[in-house]
C-alpha cells in the first residue's frame, strides 16, 4: 500500500464512502502478511516509496502466484523479477493484464498510480554494451518504468565500436541518471562517466570468456573506474541499479 492509497482510504472513511469496519479489513494485513512460506511486506511502499518486488528465482510457480495475489489484493498490482515462462504463464492465467517481459524476465501488473512528471524528475537512460547484456539491461529498464520513471534505452554501444556511443552524445547528456550495463572487461561505464556530469550507475554482467570469471573482472574494473561519480552494483543486478536510479530521480 502506498501513501497515496492510504490517504485515499482515510478520505473515503472521513467522507462516509467507506465504513470504518471495511477500512480495518483492508488494513488487516498491514504491516505484513504471513502466508506460511513468505511474509509479504505490505508496508514497504510507505517506508521506501515503492512496494515489495517479488524475486521469483528459487520459488515455485505456485509460490510466486500466491505472493503476487496478496500484493495485488492490497496494492492493486505487483512486480516480479527473474521469472520463468512457466511462472509467467501461471500468473497470467490469474491476471490477464499481466505484462511479461521474456528478455528481462519480469512479470508486472501495473497499478493505476500515475507516473512521475518527466519534467520534474528527468529520464533514466539504460545503456547496454552488447546484445548479450540486454537481459540485465531490460530488467533495469522494466523496474525503473514500473516505479513510474520515463525510461530510454541505448543498446549495443560497447567500447569495441566507440563511435556508436559518441554518436548518442545528446541522448547521454539529457538523461537524469544513466545505468550502464556491460560484461567482458567492463570498460563502458568509465567511458560514459568521462562524458557526462550526471550520476552513472554501473552494472557488471556475467557475460564474457573464461578470464571474466563470471563477471568478476567487469565488477573489479568498474570499482576501479578512473571516472568520478561512477557507482557500482553487484553482478547482473539490474534491479538494484534501477532502484538506486529511481531514488536519485526522486531526491
Amino acid at each position: 500500500m502506498t501513501s497515496e492509497q492510504l490517504e485515499a482510504l482515510l478520505a473515503d472513511v472521513a467522507a462516509g464512502r467507506l465504513s470504518p469496519t471495511a477500512a480495518v479489513e483492508r488494513l488487516r494485513h498491514l504491516p505484513f502478511e504471513d502466508i506460511s512460506f513468505a511474509r509479504v511486506d505490505h508496508h514497504r511502499a510507505l517506508r521506501l516509496g515503492h512496494p515489495e518486488v517479488v524475486f521469483c528465482q528459487g520459488k515455485t510457480p505456485a509460490q510466486v502466484l500466491a505472493i503476487c495475489e496478496r500484493l495485488e489484493a492490497v496494492s492493486g498490482g505487483f512486480l516480479g523479477t527473474r521469472a520463468t515462462a512457466e511462472m509467467a504463464e501461471l500468473v497470467r492465467s490469474r491476471f490477464p493484464g499481466l505484462l511479461w517481459n521474456e528478455l528481462g524476465r519480469t512479470v508486472h501488473l501495473p497499478t493505476s498510480r500515475p507516473s512521475k512528471s518527466p519534467v520534474a524528475r528527468g529520464s533514466i537512460l539504460v545503456v547496454s554494451a552488447g546484445t548479450s547484456d540486454l537481459p540485465v539491461a531490460e530488467e533495469a529498464a522494466v523496474v525503473a518504468d514500473a516505479f513510474g520513471h520515463p525510461v530510454e534505452r541505448l543498446v549495443d554501444v560497447g567500447v569495441a565500436g566507440l563511435h556508436r556511443l559518441l554518436a548518442a552524445g545528446d541522448q547521454l547528456r539529457q538523461a537524469r541518471v544513466i545505468i550502464v550495463v556491460a560484461g567482458m572487461e567492463g570498460a563502458l561505464p568509465s567511458v560514459v562517466g568521462g562524458l557526462v556530469g550526471t550520476p552513472v550507475i554501473a552494472v557488471p554482467t556475467s557475460v564474457g570468456y573464461g578470464a571474466s570469471f563470471g563477471g568478476l573482472a567487469a565488477l573489479l574494473a568498474m570499482l576501479n573506474s578512473c571516472a568520478s561519480g561512477v557507482t557500482v552494483v553487484n553482478i547482473d543486478n539490474g534491479f538494484g541499479a534501477a532502484v538506486a536510479a529511481s531514488r536519485i530521480c526522486d531526491s
